[in-house]
């Protein structure tokens, strides 16, 4: 039977407010993480600033509720902080934080959203900075970001007439799973940033409207409270971020295949993270803790949000490695961040299950192409191959989706299914679950009127005859703007001398 510990003081916590030693509280428990300093994925910088004091608003959108428990030895638990002795400071909102509250409060009713785009820009009126910055970032110039919005545009239908359009029916099949629609939600990191259910606002909806969710590696919820929330028969795939201890990779994949998740999508385009410079400029604006200075580490405030959870990432990982993974586990798997036509094929001879074209949503290497870019020619190089196609060898696309048409084009010219990332984010960001199902519904009604007006019936109807990509790599063409792309796209901003930044404010 495990000893009860003592209640502690936040006064004797408070005496532990150096390197030397360093507790911190989170969720009403305090924790010596003197030892684990040095080896937070974040850097110390972010632990010694709560060096002392009361770190559950810091730390909870950007780590699982078990993550301290899980790494940290049971022997530095130190047990639970009496409440009545813990202080509680009045929070001064800054003035852009009250006119965010004041956004929020006057956000339109739900029905008010008639597109993806309209959750967009409600959460950039109403999140915080750093949620905001994090979720809109991408690498270098954000011209990648960019692009992956204008290819879609680049695409222009040749729709059929004159046939039976009476019932139309766009749902299909994903690895073998059934799906309302050619959609699964990507992964994506730190839902609790937008939202204090962060993640589960997908699940929830995903399970009652059918939809396959992909768990990120880095989720906000853990692993187990995102499987618990989901319905019967729920399916899930997951998103891997390899670790350089091969055996927590092992454990974390058993793990999953043992909870049902039915497809590991391993992340191919990350050996390091790319430079997010909006998410890292918000680093500025935080000067740290006084026992920072007095310390003798070299505090690098250039990393962001993204950088700081993910130094654990395998920059290693190789070719070699796949059938390692093909030992380890009987789930499908899928390359996901194929660029170019030639790894395509790599990963069909490998024996991979399937790969997803994206270049991670614009946010590492700046100026690589789209997703749906890329998806004609490896199509083509596939079929030459007699890879292609192949009911076991599944291609995906990510990256730019805000309408139903441009997952039809992709599915046009090859694609299994299509995943959607951003734009569910923003859509709980902006209002929770509700704004997921929202969100889904558009879709479904989108897919309804397209399917109707490009003449097909069904989703095997949707074929490369129905599209035009005479202009897709060109990128000195003229379409018409994307205004509603534009509207919500902030421009990114260099350094400014900080009176002219007092000064705005």
């Amino acid at each position: 039977m495990t000893q009860q510990k003592p209640v502690i003081s936040a006064a004797e916590v408070a005496k532990h407010n150096t390197r030397e030693s360093c507790w911190i509280i989170v969720h009403g428990h305090a924790y010596d993480v003197t030892e684990f300093l040095d080896d937070h994925p974040g850097g110390s910088k972010i632990i010694l600033k709560y060096a002392g004091k009361d770190a559950t608003e810091e730390y909870d959108p950007i780590h699982p509720p078990d993550a301290i428990t899980s790494n940290l030895p049971p022997e530095k638990h130190l047990g639970p902080v009496d409440p009545d002795t813990v202080k509680q400071t009045p929070k001064e909102l800054t003035a852009e934080q009250k006119q965010r509250e004041e956004r929020s409060r006057l956000k339109p009713p739900i029905d008010e959203c008639l597109n993806l785009h309209d959750f967009e820009a409600v959460a950039k009126a109403t999140l915080p900075d750093k949620a905001w910055a994090y979720y809109s970032s991408a690498a270098d110039d954000e011209i990648t970001h960019r692009d992956n919005r204008a290819a879609f545009q680049r695409i222009w239908f040749r729709p059929r007439i004159l046939r039976d359009v009476t019932h139309v029916d766009w749902s299909t099949t994903i690895l073998g799973h059934r799906s309302p629609m050619p959609v699964y939600i990507t992964a994506t990191a730190l839902g609790k940033l937008g939202h204090p259910d962060g993640e589960l606002n997908l699940t929830r909806a995903a399970g009652k409207h059918g939809v396959i969710q992909m768990i990120p590696t880095l989720a906000s919820c853990s692993f187990d409270e995102i499987m618990d929330a989901g319905v019967q028969d729920q399916v899930f795939f997951m998103q891997l971020y390899v670790n350089k201890d091969r055996e927590k990779t092992k454990k974390i994949v058993k793990h999953a295949e043992k909870r049902g998740v039915k497809a590991l999508f391993i992340t191919v385009d990350a050996p390091q993270l790319g430079r997010r410079e909006k998410d890292m400029r918000m680093k500025f604006e935080d000067s740290g803790a006084a026992v920072q200075a007095k310390s003798n580490e070299k505090v690098d405030r250039n990393q962001g949000a993204a950088r700081a959870i993910s130094s654990f990432i395998d920059p290693g990982l190789s070719w070699k490695d796949i059938p390692w993974f093909r030992s380890i586990t009987k789930m499908p798997i899928i390359l996901k961040g194929v660029q170019c036509w030639e790894d395509a094929v790599l990963a069909a001879e490998a024996g991979c299950d399937g790969i997803v074209l994206s270049n991670h949503g614009g946010r590492q290497l700046d100026t690589a192409r789209s997703g749906i870019e890329i998806l004609p020619e490896v199509v083509d190089e596939l079929r030459k191959r007699g890879l292609f196609p192949n009911p076991k060898f599944s291609i995906f696309v990510d990256g730019g989706v805000r309408r139903a048409t441009d997952i039809l084009k992709a599915v046009a010219l090859g694609a299994t299914a299509v995943g959607v990332g951003r734009a569910f984010i923003y859509a709980f960001s902006a209002y929770g679950q509700e704004g997921v199902e929202k969100a889904i519904k558009i879709l479904d009604d989108e897919f309804e009127m397209n399917m109707r007006l490009i003449g097909a019936r069904n989703i095997s109807e949707v074929v490369p005859s129905m599209v035009d990509t005479s202009s897709l790599s060109l990128h000195v063409t003229t379409v018409p703007e994307d205004r509603l792309y534009r509207g919500n796209y902030e421009a990114m901003r260099g350094a400014e001398v900080r009176e002219v930044i007092k000064a705005k404010l």
